[in-house]
């Protein structure tokens, strides 16, 4: 979807975007070979083929921070297609502002395999942070609002600087509300371990206090498994809502916008 995308050209918008691909012009390539495009004057087509042009380079060589300034947060969804294989899904649980406000478990699955790290035992800011700087695109659901600042707060250096999309958001935008556990059931992605699927947002808190007053590693396995089950479902997740937003923005309805 990114090299369909015009929103990254300087004073395009949707219904520009829009009224651009009903001209047949579907991707950056079209434009560039287009010897005009309606509704563009000829000096600030030249303009744009320039833009293209760097945009196309900055593909080529995944240089992903490029598009944190040229698409608006809200369209970040459409990087995602070009850079899954390069995307890591990031999620957090922590003790709560009433109990020290401190992380206790970081969670990241990069598509095929999840690591979790757990405080006090195995987390280490600096080890975090070399992990991250691997990926092109950070995933998170709610992670603007929570996860994201919460990390920032409290390790400034962590979190590399690429570009973030946020499920919540991105659900948000097909009128899909809720919380985690709400938008897998509407998308009918279930949980593999029936404890974990009845936990909800204030339970990992209170498993972390079970284990540190009781030293009971059942509480521990239980918070680990939640945060797993967690980040694992964001891809399932991102993957349908890409597909759905994607669709949208190709609606047969003309000039139909797709934010």
């Amino acid at each position: 979807m990114i090299r369909k995308t015009f929103l990254i050209l300087d004073g395009i918008r949707e219904s520009t975007e829009q009224r651009i691909w009903h001209q047949g012009i579907s991707d950056w390539n079209d434009f560039l070979v287009a010897k005009e495009v309606k509704g563009i004057a000829a000096t600030r087509k030249l303009y744009y083929d320039r833009q293209l042009l760097k945009a196309r380079a900055a593909l080529f060589f995944n240089n992903s921070p490029y598009f944190m300034d040229k698409l608006p947060a809200a369209e970040c969804w459409r990087l995602y297609r070009f850079f899954r294989e390069e995307a890591v899904f990031l999620d957090i649980e922590s003790t709560g502002i009433e109990t020290g406000d401190a992380i206790t478990v970081v969670g990241l699955f990069d598509g095929i395999s999840a690591m979790t790290m757990i405080r006090g035992i195995n987390f280490d800011a600096q080890a975090l942070r070399e992990e991250l700087k691997k990926y092109k695109l950070l995933i998170t659901f709610n992670g603007a609002s929570f996860d994201l600042p919460y990390i920032k707060r409290r390790y400034p250096d962590v979190l590399p600087n690429v570009p973030h999309l946020d499920l919540k958001h991105a659900c948000a935008k097909l009128g899909i509300a809720g919380g985690l556990k709400l938008i897998e059931q509407e998308l009918c992605i279930m949980r593999a371990n029936p404890l974990v699927e009845k936990l909800r947002g204030g339970d990992p808190a209170a498993l972390w206090r079970m284990f540190r007053a009781t030293g009971d590693e059942h509480y521990l396995r239980m918070l680990v498994e939640y945060n797993a089950e967690d980040v694992m479902n964001l891809q399932p997740i991102a993957d349908i809502i890409y597909k759905r937003l994607e669709e949208r923005c190709y609606s047969t309805k003309p000039l139909a916008s797709c934010t």
